[in-house]
Protein backbone atom coordinates (compact mmCIF):
# COMPACT_ATOMS: atom_id res chain seq x y z
CA UNK A 1 0.00 0.00 0.00
CA UNK A 2 1.16 3.24 -1.08
CA UNK A 3 0.00 6.33 0.25
CA UNK A 4 1.03 10.68 -0.41
CA UNK A 5 3.05 11.91 2.18
CA UNK A 6 2.98 15.32 2.55
CA UNK A 7 6.08 15.76 4.69
CA UNK A 8 8.27 14.09 1.48
CA UNK A 9 5.90 14.88 -1.28
CA UNK A 10 5.60 11.93 -3.33
CA UNK A 11 3.93 8.15 -2.79
CA UNK A 12 5.55 5.94 0.17
CA UNK A 13 5.17 2.70 0.72
CA UNK A 14 2.83 2.50 3.93
CA UNK A 15 4.74 0.47 6.91
CA UNK A 16 3.57 1.26 10.40
CA UNK A 17 6.10 1.78 13.21
CA UNK A 18 4.41 -1.56 14.83
CA UNK A 19 4.14 -4.32 12.72
CA UNK A 20 0.50 -4.88 12.00
CA UNK A 21 -1.01 -1.72 14.05
CA UNK A 22 -1.32 1.69 13.32
CA UNK A 23 -1.33 4.85 15.40
CA UNK A 24 -3.49 7.45 13.29
CA UNK A 25 -4.47 11.12 14.45
CA UNK A 26 -7.21 13.32 12.76
CA UNK A 27 -7.74 17.40 13.28
CA UNK A 28 -11.19 17.29 14.33
CA UNK A 29 -13.57 20.44 14.38
CA UNK A 30 -13.79 23.43 16.46
CA UNK A 31 -17.06 23.31 17.22
CA UNK A 32 -18.51 26.94 16.98
CA UNK A 33 -20.50 26.01 14.34
CA UNK A 34 -22.00 23.77 12.15
CA UNK A 35 -19.49 21.84 9.66
CA UNK A 36 -19.72 22.80 6.34
CA UNK A 37 -20.01 20.03 3.61
CA UNK A 38 -15.87 21.23 2.82
CA UNK A 39 -14.99 20.38 6.21
CA UNK A 40 -17.18 17.22 6.09
CA UNK A 41 -15.12 15.92 2.82
CA UNK A 42 -11.56 15.51 4.79
CA UNK A 43 -13.62 13.47 7.69
CA UNK A 44 -15.53 11.21 4.58
CA UNK A 45 -11.50 10.91 3.14
CA UNK A 46 -10.20 10.27 6.71
CA UNK A 47 -12.85 7.37 7.13
CA UNK A 48 -12.27 5.85 4.09
CA UNK A 49 -8.26 5.48 4.64
CA UNK A 50 -8.72 4.43 8.81
CA UNK A 51 -11.64 1.53 7.33
CA UNK A 52 -9.41 0.64 4.45
CA UNK A 53 -6.39 -0.60 6.78
CA UNK A 54 -8.58 -1.99 9.24
CA UNK A 55 -10.04 -3.91 5.92
CA UNK A 56 -6.72 -4.78 4.99
CA UNK A 57 -5.92 -6.51 8.26
CA UNK A 58 -4.69 -3.78 10.42
CA UNK A 59 -5.07 -2.79 14.09
CA UNK A 60 -5.91 1.03 14.14
CA UNK A 61 -6.55 2.89 16.82
CA UNK A 62 -7.71 6.43 15.81
CA UNK A 63 -8.16 9.78 18.07
CA UNK A 64 -9.56 12.82 17.24
CA UNK A 65 -9.57 16.26 19.44
CA UNK A 66 -12.60 18.46 19.74
CA UNK A 67 -11.51 22.30 19.58
CA UNK A 68 -13.72 24.13 22.42
CA UNK A 69 -10.88 26.12 23.39
CA UNK A 70 -8.10 28.28 21.73
CA UNK A 71 -8.62 28.26 18.40
CA UNK A 72 -8.71 31.70 16.82
CA UNK A 73 -10.11 33.70 14.20
CA UNK A 74 -6.30 33.44 12.84
CA UNK A 75 -5.19 30.44 12.56
CA UNK A 76 -1.70 31.83 13.41
CA UNK A 77 -2.52 33.57 16.69
CA UNK A 78 -4.69 36.82 16.43
CA UNK A 79 -8.12 37.61 16.56
CA UNK A 80 -11.06 36.19 18.61
CA UNK A 81 -11.55 33.15 20.00
CA UNK A 82 -13.61 31.41 17.52
CA UNK A 83 -15.47 29.58 20.30
CA UNK A 84 -16.12 33.00 22.28
CA UNK A 85 -17.05 34.14 19.17
CA UNK A 86 -19.58 31.70 18.40
CA UNK A 87 -20.78 32.39 22.20
CA UNK A 88 -21.32 36.24 21.81
CA UNK A 89 -23.39 35.42 18.22
CA UNK A 90 -25.84 32.59 20.25
CA UNK A 91 -25.81 34.44 23.79
CA UNK A 92 -24.31 31.03 25.88
CA UNK A 93 -21.57 29.95 27.43
CA UNK A 94 -18.73 28.50 25.46
CA UNK A 95 -19.26 25.50 27.01
CA UNK A 96 -23.44 25.47 25.50
CA UNK A 97 -22.05 26.46 22.41
CA UNK A 98 -19.24 23.30 22.62
CA UNK A 99 -21.75 20.56 23.37
CA UNK A 100 -24.41 21.60 20.68
CA UNK A 101 -21.83 21.76 18.01
CA UNK A 102 -19.91 18.34 19.14
CA UNK A 103 -23.47 16.93 18.72
CA UNK A 104 -24.53 18.28 15.80
CA UNK A 105 -20.87 17.10 14.01
CA UNK A 106 -21.38 13.71 14.98
CA UNK A 107 -24.83 13.60 13.76
CA UNK A 108 -23.55 14.88 10.08
CA UNK A 109 -21.24 12.28 10.69
CA UNK A 110 -23.62 9.35 11.20
CA UNK A 111 -25.93 10.72 8.65
CA UNK A 112 -22.60 10.09 6.31
CA UNK A 113 -21.79 7.32 7.76
CA UNK A 114 -18.48 8.66 9.13
CA UNK A 115 -17.29 6.01 12.26
CA UNK A 116 -17.04 8.15 15.40
CA UNK A 117 -12.85 7.70 15.80
CA UNK A 118 -12.24 5.23 19.01
CA UNK A 119 -10.70 8.22 21.23
CA UNK A 120 -12.49 11.30 20.90
CA UNK A 121 -11.25 13.99 23.50
CA UNK A 122 -11.59 17.58 24.17
CA UNK A 123 -9.30 19.99 24.53
CA UNK A 124 -10.24 21.36 27.40
CA UNK A 125 -9.94 17.98 29.48
CA UNK A 126 -5.94 17.82 28.64
CA UNK A 127 -4.92 21.35 29.82
CA UNK A 128 -2.70 19.57 32.44
CA UNK A 129 -0.85 17.85 29.68
CA UNK A 130 -0.44 21.25 27.96
CA UNK A 131 1.18 22.76 30.59
CA UNK A 132 3.36 19.72 31.43
CA UNK A 133 4.54 19.70 27.57
CA UNK A 134 5.07 23.78 27.54
CA UNK A 135 6.79 23.73 30.86
CA UNK A 136 9.46 21.15 29.36
CA UNK A 137 9.80 23.12 26.07
CA UNK A 138 10.59 26.35 28.27
CA UNK A 139 13.42 23.67 29.85
CA UNK A 140 15.05 22.89 26.73
CA UNK A 141 15.30 26.30 25.54
CA UNK A 142 12.20 25.63 22.87
CA UNK A 143 9.99 28.29 24.70
CA UNK A 144 9.99 31.54 25.66
CA UNK A 145 7.80 34.69 27.73
CA UNK A 146 6.88 37.52 26.12
CA UNK A 147 4.15 39.91 26.83
CA UNK A 148 2.60 37.42 29.22
CA UNK A 149 1.91 34.98 26.81
CA UNK A 150 4.59 31.59 25.79
CA UNK A 151 5.67 31.52 22.75
CA UNK A 152 7.49 28.66 20.56
CA UNK A 153 11.23 29.52 19.37
CA UNK A 154 11.27 28.61 15.83
CA UNK A 155 14.76 30.00 15.24
CA UNK A 156 15.72 27.30 17.44
CA UNK A 157 15.26 24.40 14.56
CA UNK A 158 17.19 22.98 12.23
CA UNK A 159 14.44 23.58 9.77
CA UNK A 160 10.48 24.46 10.38
CA UNK A 161 8.98 24.81 6.92
CA UNK A 162 8.86 20.83 7.17
CA UNK A 163 5.81 20.98 4.42
CA UNK A 164 6.98 23.69 1.85
CA UNK A 165 10.53 25.58 1.30
CA UNK A 166 8.76 29.15 2.30
CA UNK A 167 10.73 31.83 2.26
CA UNK A 168 10.35 33.97 5.59
CA UNK A 169 10.09 37.30 3.72
CA UNK A 170 6.87 35.49 1.77
CA UNK A 171 5.43 35.31 4.99
CA UNK A 172 3.72 38.30 6.19
CA UNK A 173 3.59 37.58 9.68
CA UNK A 174 3.73 33.63 9.48
CA UNK A 175 0.10 33.25 9.58
CA UNK A 176 -2.23 32.55 6.28
CA UNK A 177 -4.66 35.77 7.34
CA UNK A 178 -3.76 39.38 6.41
CA UNK A 179 -3.37 40.53 10.27
CA UNK A 180 -1.30 43.08 12.26
CA UNK A 181 2.37 41.89 13.80
CA UNK A 182 2.71 40.23 16.94
CA UNK A 183 5.09 42.53 18.89
CA UNK A 184 6.12 39.98 21.37
CA UNK A 185 7.24 37.72 19.28
CA UNK A 186 11.23 37.00 18.31
CA UNK A 187 10.41 36.24 14.83
CA UNK A 188 7.92 36.01 12.65
CA UNK A 189 6.89 32.15 12.50
CA UNK A 190 6.65 31.79 16.15
CA UNK A 191 3.56 30.82 17.83
CA UNK A 192 1.77 31.02 21.36
CA UNK A 193 1.91 28.13 23.38
CA UNK A 194 0.03 29.75 26.23
CA UNK A 195 -2.11 32.95 26.55
CA UNK A 196 -2.45 34.67 29.51
CA UNK A 197 -4.68 36.85 30.77
CA UNK A 198 -2.62 40.09 29.51
CA UNK A 199 -4.56 39.20 26.44
CA UNK A 200 -8.53 38.70 25.74
CA UNK A 201 -9.55 39.46 29.19
CA UNK A 202 -13.13 38.50 27.83
CA UNK A 203 -11.74 34.87 27.31
CA UNK A 204 -14.55 32.48 29.62
CA UNK A 205 -12.33 29.78 30.00
CA UNK A 206 -9.36 30.26 31.88
CA UNK A 207 -7.39 28.21 33.73
CA UNK A 208 -3.78 28.31 36.28
CA UNK A 209 -0.46 27.83 34.95
CA UNK A 210 3.17 28.86 35.87
CA UNK A 211 2.69 31.93 33.87
CA UNK A 212 -0.45 33.35 35.14
CA UNK A 213 -3.88 32.78 34.53
CA UNK A 214 -5.10 32.01 30.55
CA UNK A 215 -5.22 29.57 28.46
CA UNK A 216 -3.59 27.00 25.89
CA UNK A 217 -2.98 28.04 22.12
CA UNK A 218 -4.68 25.72 19.35
CA UNK A 219 -1.82 24.07 17.93
CA UNK A 220 -0.43 22.75 21.69
CA UNK A 221 -3.77 20.19 21.61
CA UNK A 222 -2.91 17.91 18.65
CA UNK A 223 0.16 17.20 19.57
CA UNK A 224 -0.55 16.40 23.52
CA UNK A 225 -3.74 14.86 23.03
CA UNK A 226 -1.86 12.62 20.26
CA UNK A 227 0.54 11.71 22.78
CA UNK A 228 -1.64 10.95 25.60
CA UNK A 229 -3.34 8.59 23.55
CA UNK A 230 -1.23 7.37 20.95
CA UNK A 231 2.52 7.56 22.64
CA UNK A 232 5.46 9.03 21.31
CA UNK A 233 5.61 7.71 17.38
CA UNK A 234 2.74 8.54 15.51
CA UNK A 235 1.57 6.52 12.44
CA UNK A 236 -0.50 8.84 9.97
CA UNK A 237 -1.44 11.99 11.02
CA UNK A 238 -4.60 13.41 9.12
CA UNK A 239 -6.08 17.04 8.43
CA UNK A 240 -7.81 19.71 5.57
CA UNK A 241 -4.34 20.91 3.23
CA UNK A 242 -5.46 24.05 4.44
CA UNK A 243 -3.99 22.76 8.17
CA UNK A 244 -0.79 22.04 6.81
CA UNK A 245 0.98 25.21 7.02
CA UNK A 246 0.68 26.55 10.06
CA UNK A 247 -0.80 23.86 11.90
CA UNK A 248 0.38 20.80 11.26
CA UNK A 249 3.67 22.58 10.79
CA UNK A 250 3.71 23.91 14.40
CA UNK A 251 2.29 20.65 15.50
CA UNK A 252 5.61 19.28 13.89
CA UNK A 253 8.07 21.68 15.54
CA UNK A 254 6.94 21.14 19.44
CA UNK A 255 6.21 18.04 19.17
CA UNK A 256 9.51 16.79 17.71
CA UNK A 257 11.18 19.44 19.92
CA UNK A 258 9.66 17.95 23.26
CA UNK A 259 10.18 14.22 22.77
CA UNK A 260 13.73 14.67 20.42
CA UNK A 261 12.72 12.35 17.98
CA UNK A 262 10.84 12.40 14.91
CA UNK A 263 7.28 12.05 15.59
CA UNK A 264 4.59 11.11 12.36
CA UNK A 265 5.89 9.47 9.34
CA UNK A 266 2.85 9.98 7.20
CA UNK A 267 0.48 13.11 6.65
CA UNK A 268 -2.61 12.76 4.56
CA UNK A 269 -3.87 16.41 3.39
CA UNK A 270 -7.20 16.42 1.89
CA UNK A 271 -7.75 18.98 -0.81
CA UNK A 272 -10.84 21.55 -0.44
CA UNK A 273 -13.96 21.41 -1.57
CA UNK A 274 -14.13 24.60 -4.05
CA UNK A 275 -17.64 26.32 -5.19
CA UNK A 276 -17.90 28.35 -8.52
CA UNK A 277 -16.60 31.05 -6.24
CA UNK A 278 -13.56 29.63 -4.94
CA UNK A 279 -13.11 27.50 -1.49
CA UNK A 280 -16.25 26.96 0.59
CA UNK A 281 -16.18 28.47 3.80
CA UNK A 282 -18.76 29.14 6.69
CA UNK A 283 -18.50 33.05 5.81
CA UNK A 284 -18.95 33.09 2.14
CA UNK A 285 -21.59 32.63 -0.15
CA UNK A 286 -24.25 29.95 0.97
CA UNK A 287 -23.53 27.88 4.30
CA UNK A 288 -23.79 24.47 2.90
CA UNK A 289 -24.46 21.97 5.53
CA UNK A 290 -26.00 18.32 5.49
CA UNK A 291 -29.01 19.45 7.09
CA UNK A 292 -29.37 22.10 4.53
CA UNK A 293 -28.84 19.23 1.23
CA UNK A 294 -31.29 16.76 2.93
CA UNK A 295 -33.35 20.06 3.19
CA UNK A 296 -33.39 20.09 -0.52
CA UNK A 297 -34.59 16.05 -0.93
CA UNK A 298 -30.66 14.77 -1.17
CA UNK A 299 -29.82 11.37 0.78
CA UNK A 300 -26.67 12.62 2.82
CA UNK A 301 -25.24 9.15 1.20
CA UNK A 302 -25.41 11.15 -2.31
CA UNK A 303 -22.75 13.47 -0.77
CA UNK A 304 -20.60 10.15 0.30
CA UNK A 305 -20.52 9.01 -3.00
CA UNK A 306 -19.96 11.97 -4.81
CA UNK A 307 -16.72 12.91 -2.82
CA UNK A 308 -15.58 9.38 -3.78
CA UNK A 309 -15.55 10.13 -7.50
CA UNK A 310 -13.03 12.24 -7.01
CA UNK A 311 -9.37 11.78 -5.75
CA UNK A 312 -8.80 12.66 -2.10
CA UNK A 313 -5.87 15.22 -3.83
CA UNK A 314 -8.04 16.96 -6.40
CA UNK A 315 -9.41 20.01 -5.58
CA UNK A 316 -13.62 18.87 -5.76
CA UNK A 317 -15.81 21.67 -7.30
CA UNK A 318 -19.20 21.34 -5.96
CA UNK A 319 -22.68 22.86 -7.25
CA UNK A 320 -25.84 21.41 -7.11
CA UNK A 321 -25.75 20.11 -10.98
CA UNK A 322 -22.74 18.22 -9.99
CA UNK A 323 -24.73 16.83 -6.82
CA UNK A 324 -27.72 16.01 -8.99
CA UNK A 325 -25.47 13.84 -11.41
CA UNK A 326 -23.54 12.05 -8.45
CA UNK A 327 -27.59 11.27 -7.14
CA UNK A 328 -28.97 10.12 -10.49
CA UNK A 329 -25.78 7.32 -10.51
CA UNK A 330 -25.98 6.61 -6.64
CA UNK A 331 -29.94 5.83 -7.06
CA UNK A 332 -29.19 3.63 -10.57
CA UNK A 333 -26.63 1.57 -8.65
CA UNK A 334 -29.15 1.25 -6.02
CA UNK A 335 -31.64 -0.07 -9.10
CA UNK A 336 -28.86 -2.58 -9.98
CA UNK A 337 -27.92 -4.18 -6.76
CA UNK A 338 -31.79 -4.48 -5.83
CA UNK A 339 -32.41 -6.75 -9.13
CA UNK A 340 -29.28 -8.64 -8.14
CA UNK A 341 -31.11 -9.39 -4.86
CA UNK A 342 -33.86 -11.05 -6.83
CA UNK A 343 -31.69 -12.94 -8.91
CA UNK A 344 -29.84 -14.20 -5.75
CA UNK A 345 -28.83 -18.00 -6.02
CA UNK A 346 -26.19 -20.39 -6.70
CA UNK A 347 -22.72 -20.23 -5.18
CA UNK A 348 -19.86 -17.37 -5.03
CA UNK A 349 -17.23 -18.42 -7.72
CA UNK A 350 -13.86 -17.69 -5.56
CA UNK A 351 -11.92 -17.43 -8.86
CA UNK A 352 -14.64 -14.46 -9.73
CA UNK A 353 -14.75 -13.32 -6.62
CA UNK A 354 -10.89 -12.94 -5.86
CA UNK A 355 -9.86 -11.39 -9.45
CA UNK A 356 -12.45 -8.61 -8.72
CA UNK A 357 -11.47 -7.98 -5.73
CA UNK A 358 -8.07 -7.45 -6.78
CA UNK A 359 -8.93 -4.54 -8.98
CA UNK A 360 -10.55 -2.94 -5.73
CA UNK A 361 -7.42 -3.55 -3.57
CA UNK A 362 -5.26 -2.23 -6.13
CA UNK A 363 -7.23 0.88 -6.48
CA UNK A 364 -7.01 1.34 -2.76
CA UNK A 365 -3.56 0.18 -2.40
CA UNK A 366 -2.54 3.29 -4.91
CA UNK A 367 -3.10 6.02 -2.34
CA UNK A 368 -6.72 5.25 -1.41
CA UNK A 369 -8.02 6.02 -5.33
CA UNK A 370 -11.72 6.18 -4.23
CA UNK A 371 -12.82 7.14 -8.08
CA UNK A 372 -10.74 3.96 -9.59
CA UNK A 373 -12.34 1.92 -6.84
CA UNK A 374 -15.97 3.03 -7.92
CA UNK A 375 -14.84 1.73 -11.46
CA UNK A 376 -14.01 -1.35 -9.70
CA UNK A 377 -17.72 -1.72 -8.20
CA UNK A 378 -19.07 -0.74 -11.86
CA UNK A 379 -16.85 -3.60 -13.44
CA UNK A 380 -18.34 -5.90 -10.80
CA UNK A 381 -21.86 -5.42 -12.01
CA UNK A 382 -20.95 -6.07 -15.74
CA UNK A 383 -18.99 -8.73 -14.79
CA UNK A 384 -20.00 -12.46 -16.01
CA UNK A 385 -20.49 -14.11 -12.85
CA UNK A 386 -23.60 -15.01 -10.89
CA UNK A 387 -25.38 -13.18 -8.30
CA UNK A 388 -23.94 -14.18 -5.56
CA UNK A 389 -20.68 -13.58 -6.02
CA UNK A 390 -21.52 -9.63 -7.31
CA UNK A 391 -23.87 -9.43 -4.07
CA UNK A 392 -20.89 -10.86 -2.04
CA UNK A 393 -18.06 -8.17 -3.99
CA UNK A 394 -20.88 -5.47 -3.08
CA UNK A 395 -20.88 -6.17 0.47
CA UNK A 396 -17.41 -6.46 0.93
CA UNK A 397 -16.57 -3.48 -0.79
CA UNK A 398 -19.07 -1.72 0.93
CA UNK A 399 -16.87 -2.40 4.19
CA UNK A 400 -14.46 0.64 3.10
CA UNK A 401 -16.94 2.53 0.62
CA UNK A 402 -19.98 2.80 3.52
CA UNK A 403 -22.62 3.27 0.66
CA UNK A 404 -25.29 1.41 2.17
CA UNK A 405 -25.60 -0.14 -1.66
CA UNK A 406 -27.15 -3.62 -0.02
CA UNK A 407 -29.51 -2.09 2.43
CA UNK A 408 -31.08 0.44 0.08
CA UNK A 409 -31.44 -2.16 -2.57
CA UNK A 410 -33.06 -3.84 0.13
CA UNK A 411 -35.35 -1.32 1.25
CA UNK A 412 -36.32 -0.29 -2.65
CA UNK A 413 -37.43 -4.10 -3.13
CA UNK A 414 -39.27 -3.68 0.08
CA UNK A 415 -41.26 -0.62 -0.90
CA UNK A 416 -41.42 -1.66 -4.66
CA UNK A 417 -43.50 -4.96 -3.49
CA UNK A 418 -45.22 -2.78 -0.83
CA UNK A 419 -46.69 -0.94 -3.72
CA UNK A 420 -47.70 -4.39 -5.92
CA UNK A 421 -51.20 -4.81 -6.32
CA UNK A 422 -52.10 -8.38 -5.24
CA UNK A 423 -53.64 -11.27 -7.90
CA UNK A 424 -56.87 -10.99 -6.06
CA UNK A 425 -57.54 -7.47 -6.36
CA UNK A 426 -56.21 -7.42 -10.52
CA UNK A 427 -59.31 -10.14 -10.71
CA UNK A 428 -61.85 -8.02 -9.11
CA UNK A 429 -60.88 -4.82 -11.16
CA UNK A 430 -60.90 -7.34 -13.98
CA UNK A 431 -64.28 -8.35 -13.38
CA UNK A 432 -65.27 -5.13 -12.59
CA UNK A 433 -64.09 -3.41 -15.90
CA UNK A 434 -66.49 -6.41 -17.23
CA UNK A 435 -69.57 -5.49 -15.45
CA UNK A 436 -69.18 -1.72 -16.33
CA UNK A 437 -68.63 -2.63 -20.28
CA UNK A 438 -71.89 -4.67 -19.69
CA UNK A 439 -73.57 -1.62 -18.17
CA UNK A 440 -74.17 -3.86 -15.23
CA UNK A 441 -73.51 -0.98 -13.12
CA UNK A 442 -74.45 -2.47 -9.36
CA UNK A 443 -72.23 -5.06 -10.01
CA UNK A 444 -69.55 -2.70 -10.48
CA UNK A 445 -70.09 -1.02 -7.83
CA UNK A 446 -70.50 -3.70 -5.93
CA UNK A 447 -67.53 -4.92 -6.80
CA UNK A 448 -65.84 -1.57 -5.90
CA UNK A 449 -66.78 -2.13 -2.84
CA UNK A 450 -65.44 -5.15 -2.36
CA UNK A 451 -62.08 -3.88 -3.42
CA UNK A 452 -62.34 -0.83 -1.00
CA UNK A 453 -62.76 -3.67 1.93
CA UNK A 454 -59.53 -5.09 0.98
CA UNK A 455 -57.86 -1.78 1.74
CA UNK A 456 -57.72 -0.28 -2.12
CA UNK A 457 -59.30 2.48 -4.20
CA UNK A 458 -60.36 1.87 -7.69
CA UNK A 459 -60.62 5.01 -10.08
CA UNK A 460 -61.35 5.82 -13.65
CA UNK A 461 -58.91 8.39 -14.63
CA UNK A 462 -58.29 10.08 -18.32
CA UNK A 463 -54.89 7.10 -18.87
CA UNK A 464 -57.30 4.29 -17.70
CA UNK A 465 -58.23 2.58 -14.48
CA UNK A 466 -55.96 3.44 -11.46
CA UNK A 467 -55.81 1.32 -8.17
CA UNK A 468 -54.16 2.10 -5.17
CA UNK A 469 -53.83 1.46 -1.81
CA UNK A 470 -55.93 3.04 0.97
Amino acid sequence: MELYNTLTRKKDEFVPNVEGKVAMYTCGPTVYHYAHIGNLRSYIMEDVLEKYLRYAGYDVKRVMNITDVGHLTSDGDTGDDKMLKGAKREHKTVMEIAKFYTDAFFDDCKKLNIKTPDVVEPATGCIDDFIKVISSLMDKGFAYEAGGNIYFDTSKLEKYYVFNDFKEEDLAVGVREGVEEDSNKKNKADFVLWFTKSKFDDQELKWDSPWGVGYPGWHIECSCISMKHLGEYLDIHCGGIDNAFPHHTNEIAQSEAYLGHKWCNYWFHVLHLNTNSGKMSKSTGEFLTVSLLESKGYNPLVYRFFCLLSHYRKSLVFTYENLDNAAVSYNKLISRVASLLKEDSGEVDKAAFDRLKKEFTDAMDNDINTSMAITALYNVLKADTNAKTKLALIDDFDKVLSLDLISQAEKQNAADKQDEIPDEILQLAEQRKEARKAKDFATADALRDKIAELGYVIEETRQGTKISKK
